[in-house]
């Protein structure tokens, strides 16, 4: 398990003093219940932001804290454990994108804008109901003055509260990565209905015209900025495992079943047993 420095400790406890206050459970249902497209309370992302969190792995010459990937997961465990509804991790993962990418162009354009969440983005990568990143079949094609693009990308997460789209294309190369702005001409999204009433679309690239500079980087940068995704999403579900385990652990010292406390049953203490293990795993 990672050792966390003094600032660490203090942003890990100050994100779950915030969460616990300005984000319980019932800001989520609230959000659910408004019908809102974009799923989540701009006030509160704007609150987040005030906190530095957006520019948590943004360099500091970007207008970031470059505070790394460590505390950002800090962060996120704290608000899986609320299911805040944020587009915090979906635009650090497009960050990350500008970051590692090699376009310094779309680096100034957009950077200094996510830190701050004058702007939000988001990822575009599968195109099926599975996670298949290596099944692109979007295509980025050469013009006279940068790329055309078109293509289909399904479940792109926050898309409705997007202004930047990191969109996954075949250039002739292999898989690449564009910057694609949210209200481009052929840009169209289509809602889809999930289980957790989060902004989820299907989004239509239809020749998406883009200067040179939208590429901002090839198979590599887009392996990495998944590997993130992957942690990313880790951290989430660690968060909300560990309410999961201690609301189950709470449950079980105070209900009384056959005379005797459910905590008292041999049974139930090993599978309790079993289920802190994996947690601390994970959290590894």
């Amino acid at each position: 398990m990672a050792v966390l420095s003094e600032e660490q400790t203090m942003l890990r406890d100050m994100a779950r003093e915030w969460t616990k206050k300005a984000s319980p459970l019932t800001a989520v249902r609230k959000i659910r219940a408004s019908g809102d497209p974009r799923g989540f309370d701009p006030a509160t992302f704007a609150a987040m932001a005030e906190m530095g969190w957006a520019g948590i792995i943004i360099p500091e010459a970007f207008g970031g804290s470059d505070f790394g990937w460590l505390s950002l997961g800090l962060v996120l465990e704290e608000t899986g454990k609320t299911i805040t509804a944020s587009p915090l991790a979906a635009s650090a993962l497009a960050a990350a994108a500008l970051v590692l990418g090699d376009s310094e162009m779309q680096k100034a354009a957009w950077l200094p804008r996510l830190a701050s969440a004058d702007a939000i983005g988001t990822l575009a990568i599968d195109e099926g109901p599975c996670h298949a990143p290596q099944a692109i079949a979007t295509t980025a094609t050469r013009t006279g003055t940068g790329w055309s693009i078109s293509g289909t990308k399904a479940f792109v997460h926050e898309a409705h509260g997007a202004n930047l789209l990191i969109v996954a294309a075949q250039d002739g190369e292999g898989v690449a990565l564009f910057a694609v702005p949210a209200d481009a001409a052929g840009v169209t999204l289509s809602t889809r209905k999930l289980t957790d009433s989060r902004s989820h679309a299907q989004l239509t690239l239809a020749d998406i015209a883009l200067a040179g500079d939208a590429r901002i980087g090839g198979a590599a940068v887009c392996d990495a900025v998944l590997d993130r995704a992957r942690i990313i999403a880790a951290a989430e579900m660690l968060g909300m495992a560990e309410h999961s385990f201690q609301i189950t652990l709470d449950y079980l010292k105070q209900r009384v079943q056959f005379g005797q406390i459910l905590a008292t049953f041999q049974a139930l203490q090993h599978r309790m047993a079993a289920l802190y293990t994996q947690i601390e795993l994970l959290r590894s």
